[in-house]
């Protein structure tokens, strides 16, 4: 039987229909993100793959609040933050794959664009949280510029989707010592990136407000 909803009724009472399918309880601190993400792709198994570091949250808030600036690895990631939230707080997303230096650098090292994309983003020389929904090697070459003390973000969203070195990746991002919001396994993708940025806006939003 068809349910009939007002059109600005929708988004809550799909909501309220995830929370009464929620296979288990989730975490209350943590549940703004996984039930955005459930939201998003109606997959419940996002309630366990979903990993979170130790307070990775309050740092995303905090580093919100200080406008540090979101770097995605796909334009689909940037067009599906909501930069209205993003700009009330002073910050900005970025997306470098499709710039020509990133392109002639792949080119050059015989390599990918998210891996040079995430080179350019550390030579900004300033604090970043990265939004990766697609790109392993991307999640890889974080890794490597933090081991090598070139680049420190201040939390990492690695959700790339795919077969190909996509869970490793994930679990090197989780040893690294980076902050990081992970959807373990093969599971992600640039929508799942999108809907954990948005979630984190909302919580930083929610507490700027609270602090009036």
């Amino acid at each position: 039987m068809i349910e009939y909803v007002k059109p600005n009724e929708i988004e809550q009472r799909s909501f309220e229909i995830i929370r009464s399918e929620l296979p288990h309880p989730i975490d209350p601190y943590l549940a703004p993100i996984i039930l955005r993400v459930i939201h998003t792709t109606a997959d419940f198994e996002y309630a366990d793959s979903l990993s979170f570091s130790d307070g990775v949250v309050e740092r995303a808030v905090t580093a919100l609040k200080q406008g540090v600036p979101l770097i995605s690895d796909t334009n689909m990631v940037k067009a599906g933050v909501d930069k209205t939230r993003l700009s009330a707080l002073n910050s900005e997303i970025y997306c470098f794959m499709s710039d020509a230096d990133v392109a002639e650098k792949a080119k050059l090292d015989g390599s990918t664009r998210a891996r040079a994309a995430i080179d350019k983003a550390a030579d900004m020389g300033k604090p970043v949280i990265f939004a990766i929904g697609n790109a392993p090697t991307a999640l890889i070459r974080i890794c490597e510029l933090k081991e090598a003390g070139i680049c420190s973000p201040e939390l990492v969203i690695g959700v790339p989707v795919g077969f190909v070195n996509v869970a490793e990746a994930k679990e090197m991002l989780m040893r690294s010592g980076i902050p990081y919001i992970v959807a373990r396994g093969r599971k992600g993708g640039s929508n799942v990136a999108a809907a954990i940025c948005n979630a984190l806006l909302r919580i930083t939003a929610a507490r700027e407000n609270s602090d009036i």
